[in-house]
């Protein structure tokens, strides 16, 4: 095992500094993030995100070989390795079990304007997500669906870099191209780009499976407890419904999610061009 740097104790400087960031005060104001992982970490090395520094858990926490295999890959991109205490890493780690891998990084996501979309884009948008499982779980589906991006907007949700976020995406955030922004600007981000909006709210009388989704489309999702606010019901947004046959009156988000993007992924693998 190659000699690393050692931090032993709870209190030093850069431990504390590193505990702050757990809060999302601390991560706008310094312009970085936890990443808390063994995969979600190497996932996020082998897609070329750039970490600013990697935390190593002692055993059991952190066993050899897959410390070994850690530094290697980030010896291989000069990441600055650290190797802390159990008591010191504990003391950053979000998880009640961390796995032992802990890295600083820069936040994820980029401008709205500067989201690069294809000729028919697929667009997810999510509106004040309350639980960052959910926006994690919509990340993976948005991915696995072929989605351009995905967007996050109002002022009252989880942020997209935080620690349970990550978690959920499983990697998916340092691939798939992400924004955050507010509901105002989201919605002359979407008119300027000429994208079909359909905002998805129980009562709307446009079934969700009615709508061409063949040409740009952004679908909107609100969170559970709430639901969409009403600048989304305003034209050009059409909103649309998913079929409830039974005594619950909605989806769980993510799977709402996944639902209106397997649809869309449906139609434009098996009807005409709509082009």
């Amino acid at each position: 095992m190659s000699q690393l740097p050692f931090i032993e104790s709870p209190q030093n400087p850069r431990i504390k500094a590193l505990a702050k960031l757990r809060k999302a005060k601390a991560r706008r104001e310094t312009g970085t993030m936890l990443v808390e992982g063994r995969r979600e970490i190497r996932r996020a090395l082998e897609s070329g995100w750039r970490f600013e520094e990697l935390y190593l858990a002692p055993e059991p926490l952190l066993p050899a070989s897959a410390a070994s295999e850690l530094e290697r890959l980030a010896a291989g991109v000069d990441l600055p390795v650290f190797r802390c205490s159990e008591a010191a890493f504990r003391k950053i780690a979000y998880r009640d079990a961390p796995d032992g891998a802990i890295a600083r990084s820069p936040l994820a996501g980029v401008p709205l304007d500067a989201l690069e979309l294809s000729k028919n884009p697929l667009v997810v948008i999510v509106e004040n997500p309350e639980k960052p499982g959910n926006l994690g779980a919509i990340l993976r589906t948005a991915d696995a669906a072929g989605a351009d991006a995905v967007v996050v907007c109002g002022d009252a949700g989880t942020d997209l870099n935080h620690p349970n976020v990550v978690r959920a995406a499983m990697g998916t955030l340092f691939f798939l191209p992400v924004a955050e922004a507010s509901t105002a600007q989201v919605l002359d981000w979407l008119r300027r780009r000429d994208l079909r909006i359909l905002p998805a709210f129980p009562d709307a009388p446009t079934n969700y499976d009615a709508v061409d989704l063949r040409s740009g489309v952004a679908f909107v999702l609100g969170a559970e407890a709430e639901g969409l606010s009403n600048a989304w019901r305003r034209p050009p947004a059409l909103p649309v419904s998913i079929p409830m046959n039974g005594r619950n009156d909605s989806l769980n988000v993510s799977t709402a999610a996944a639902v209106l993007l397997y649809e869309a992924l449906r139609q434009r693998k098996t009807l005409p061009s709509a082009s």
